[in-house]
């Protein structure tokens, strides 16, 4: 039975192979450190953190993200560790909450390694803190307990490590919030929080999974961030910087769709002589709608059969948007129980070893031999069951997946897809847009495509460095160069064909021209705004357009006059491709790209970088936060990508046309066409 602890409590821990989980609800850093018998922590070697996540006896998550899973042997921690201490913190100098009162109360479990819990914490309370100690593990007589802490410090990492006598605490601070900034650069960002009648319903085509996720999938899980709709409206004075486009869902004075006939009757209807409620259906602050039943239910003890949008949502393009999402967790959290149960059948065995060789007498003859194989029979059965489940699952999360695929949109299907040939410019602007897919080495058939929200609040980095793909394939510079930048033109070519005409403006700076034969498509259709900048030069002149528009919209904005623009300023959505940097960039070219990643995404001007970082190592770490500001995306298949949950380490492809294909050319053909009004 889980002891539900209040802070001071503590219980006694019945085994020494533990796992914590930590449950936030947004992204949080998670560390440990350990402490003498008076709770000192004598070094940074006795602190694990995203930067060093393992120690003897423990190892904690390498990111930060919403959810971690800490493991402690505590057999294997020094003997001079009498107190190892759970530390949570929020990143510093992020897009997120810098307190925990602004977000819900963490969660805490400490478990054994099949699941069970054995205690677990709500950490309430806290308002100004931006880091704190959750849990405790002390020895005490020779037997471990953990008991709840729950003390935040307002400091952040800094004081907390300092009041646990730290003598390098603000150094270490800093050096554990890098680590995280450097983690969360290649972090999925996670979809927005959702109300709490609108959370991802999977119906009856969810796979059941392990305990954990079979919680956190029915339940919800404890200590989540309160659920806010992304569909509430901004008042009606608020100004919108012109290029940047309300949230997709935002209501807008539009006539209902024959969807809303009803919804729009019963919010304009008298009921029960009551006032009439004048306002747009769209306008209130409702959970969207369940997915109607279009599938029978499935036979009893039988699967169900997976439809394609049986997520939630006010239309067939958010309930496939949040349908992918949830089959991304699914997969992400079903994987991470299978893994859990290897680990820890594979501990287990390797206890029973140890205790085998241990005794004198059991090491020769046949009851040696006997006790090992029991034990290695024993680990057998445990991977057996958990690769039962995991394949169970993979079958289900396939079958949705089979459905799901030719359902997409446009903006959510991959270049083969047959949507493309019906292909005609939108008059709305998408939820999201593809970037390519993600898929795991445990299931290896499965594709979950990756889905960012528009207008994109990130930039993107097409890292052209050197690498082995995953097929053992070695590719030079060049060839790097060259497949980079194809991989921009298709993303940038997918950013127009979702965008309405004239609403999405794409210039490319290309100082040597080494790019010619890539930027075909977007030059030879005419989709580019000018030609690509060429030289020195060019790239100072692009550069000192797009800045100038930046502090533009941002001083009208300030003023509270987002229409007070000189006239002739185009107000479309715009973005930047620089290819092969930091040729031509001098230093302030590189402090103008700076200035537009960092400030650009909020008014309208996105980045595309397509770089090799070792090529700028020359301007030392005065360029460490650009590369961190963006998406880091390779145009060959790496595993560099980890999810905002579990954080493992997928593998991502980029969307490419295929080979032979002018699907590419004739989607950017049409949008050419579809823009030319717009430019007389």
């Amino acid at each position: 039975m889980t002891a539900e602890l209040t802070r001071g409590q503590n219980h006694p821990l019945p085994r020494a192979r533990l796992e914590i989980r930590v449950s936030a609800g947004t992204p949080i850093v998670a560390g440990a450190t350990l402490g003498d018998e008076n709770g000192r922590v004598h070094g940074v070697e006795w602190v694990a953190h995203p930067g060093t996540p393992a120690l003897p006896g423990l190892e904690v998550s390498r990111q930060a993200a919403a959810d971690h899973r800490l493991a402690v042997d505590l057999d294997a921690v020094p003997d001079a560790v009498h107190r190892v201490s759970v530390l949570l913190a929020l990143p510093a100098g992020g897009t997120g909450p810098g307190r925990f009162g602004a977000v819900a109360a963490p969660f805490v479990a400490v478990t054994g390694l099949d699941g069970d819990e054995v205690a677990s914490y709500t950490i309430t309370g806290l308002e100004a803190e931006s880091a704190v100690v959750a849990l405790e593990l002390y020895r005490r007589q020779g037997a471990w307990k953990v008991r709840a802490v729950g003390q935040g410090y307002t400091g952040g990492l800094t004081e907390l490590l300092t009041d646990q006598s730290l003598p390098q605490a603000h150094e270490l601070a800093r050096s554990i919030q890098e680590a995280v900034a450097g983690g969360l650069a290649r972090s999925v960002p996670a979809p927005p929080a959702r109300t709490a009648d609108g959370n991802r319903s999977r119906q009856a085509a969810t796979p059941t999974h392990g305990t954990d996720h079979g919680a956190a999938a029915s339940q919800g899980t404890p200590g989540t961030v309160p659920p806010v709709s992304p569909y509430d409206a901004p008042g009606v004075s608020d100004p919108q910087p012109p290029g940047v486009h309300a949230q997709h869902g935002t209501p807008q004075p539009y006539p209902a769709g024959p969807g809303d006939s009803a919804t729009a009757g019963q919010s304009s209807a008298p009921t029960g002589g009551g006032p009439i409620d004048y306002s747009h259906p769209r306008r209130q602050n409702a959970a969207p709608p369940p997915p109607p039943p279009t599938a029978p239910p499935a036979a009893p003890g039988q699967p169900a059969r997976p439809v394609a949008g049986d997520a939630t949502g006010w239309s067939m393009e958010e309930r496939l948007y949040n349908q992918v999402w949830g089959m991304f967790e699914d997969l992400a959290r079903t994987t991470a129980a299978y893994r859990s149960a290897v680990d820890f059948a594979d501990s287990r065995m390797e206890k029973e070893l140890d205790q085998v060789l241990s005794d004198p007498r059991s090491r020769i003859g046949g009851q040696g031999d006997a006790a090992r194989e029991a034990a290695r029979t024993r680990h057998t059965q445990l991977v057996s069951q958990a690769r039962e489940a995991l394949d169970r699952d993979i079958a289900q999360l396939a079958a949705e997946a089979d459905v799901v695929e030719p359902a997409l949109p446009a903006a959510y299907a991959r270049w083969d897809n047959a949507v493309w040939h019906a292909y005609r410019v939108p008059m709305e602007i998408p939820m999201a847009l593809r970037l390519g897919d993600l898929h795991l080495p445990e299931a290896d058939r499965i594709r979950i495509p990756l889905l960012v929200r528009l207008p994109l609040e990130r930039g993107l980095w097409i890292d052209s460095g050197r690498s082995a793909s995953l097929d053992g394939s070695f590719a030079d510079s060049h060839e790097m160069r060259r497949l980079g930048l194809e991989t921009a033109v298709a993303h940038a070519a997918r950013l127009l064909a979702v965008y309405p005409a004239g609403e999405f403006t794409v210039h490319v700076i290309d100082p040597a021209g080494s790019g010619a034969q890539a930027l075909a498509p977007l030059v030879q259709t005419g989709v580019l705004a000018a030609p690509p900048a060429l030289g020195a030069a060019g790239t100072a002149d692009v550069l000192a357009r797009l800045t100038q528009r930046v502090d533009l919209v941002q001083m009208a904005l300030r003023g509270g006059a987002p229409d007070a623009l000189p006239p002739g300023l185009d107000t479309s959505q715009q973005l930047l491709i620089v290819n092969d940097f930091p040729h031509g960039f001098d230093d302030r070219a590189v402090n103008q790209l700076r200035y537009l990643a960092d400030e650009g995404p909020a008014v309208g001007v996105h980045l595309m970088m397509v770089a090799d970082r070792e090529e700028s190592a020359g301007y030392g770490p005065l360029l460490d936060p650009l590369w961190r500001s963006l998406l880091r995306l390779t145009p060959v298949a790496d595993d560099h990508l980890a999810d905002p949950w579990v954080g493992h380490a997928w593998t991502y492809e980029p969307a490419l046309a295929p080979p032979g294909s002018q699907v590419l050319r004739q989607v950017l053909t049409q949008v050419a066409a579809a823009r030319r009004p717009w430019d007389r």
